[in-house]
């Protein structure tokens, strides 16, 4: 699988941006796999394993008041997750997985619920911040099939971005080298 964790990793290096992980239902298993690609830590600052509901609470900073009423399987768990990690970690990108993996369901989500999400430096097309992204996933299989599909969805839709944002880039490097604005 580390395909997609060195194709980030490649496009983290090409822009000089950095990466910081917050994981739940994965426990560790994206870190793991970065980690695993060779020169990882030009641009991979760390991981939070954020098993637990408060440590999610008070070291990543998920507003306490959404766990307490929605429980750690929600989109914004998932988008606060990121954010947080990538503040505390001081990294460019942050990225997180959070959901249930089983055999039981989980705050009242049925097992194969996840969300993965990245906070980023986007921008809108009118050029303001444009905070996070969070993808809601139901997956099948047992609990470490669901777990490493979330390791793979989370990678992807990091990759995405990252693609989007170089895509976006070069063609503002072309229209400036074409005399335009």
């Amino acid at each position: 699988m580390t395909s997609g964790a060195a194709e980030v990793l490649r496009l983290l290096t090409v822009t000089g941006e950095t990466l910081a992980v917050a994981e739940s239902l994965t426990g560790g298993l994206v870190a793991a796999e970065i980690a695993s690609v060779p020169g990882a830590s030009k641009a991979f600052r760390g991981s939070v394993t954020a098993y637990a509901t408060d440590v999610k609470r008070d070291v990543l900073g998920v507003e306490g008041t959404l766990l307490a009423e929605r429980g750690a399987v929600d989109p914004q768990v998932a988008a606060q997750m990121a954010a947080g990690v990538r503040r505390l970690l001081g990294a460019d990108w942050g990225i997180a997985t959070t959901g249930v993996a089983g055999p039981e369901p989980q705050d009242g989500q049925p097992v194969g619920t996840v969300y993965v999400a990245v906070d980023g430096p986007f921008e809108t097309v009118f050029g303001e911040p444009g905070g996070e992204k969070v993808v809601s996933l139901r997956l099948n299989g047992d609990r470490t099939e669901i777990r490493m599909e979330s390791v793979r969805s989370v990678l992807a839709l990091l990759l995405e971005e990252l693609a989007g944002e170089q895509t976006g880039n070069e063609r503002a490097q072309d229209t400036e080298r074409n005399g335009g604005t």
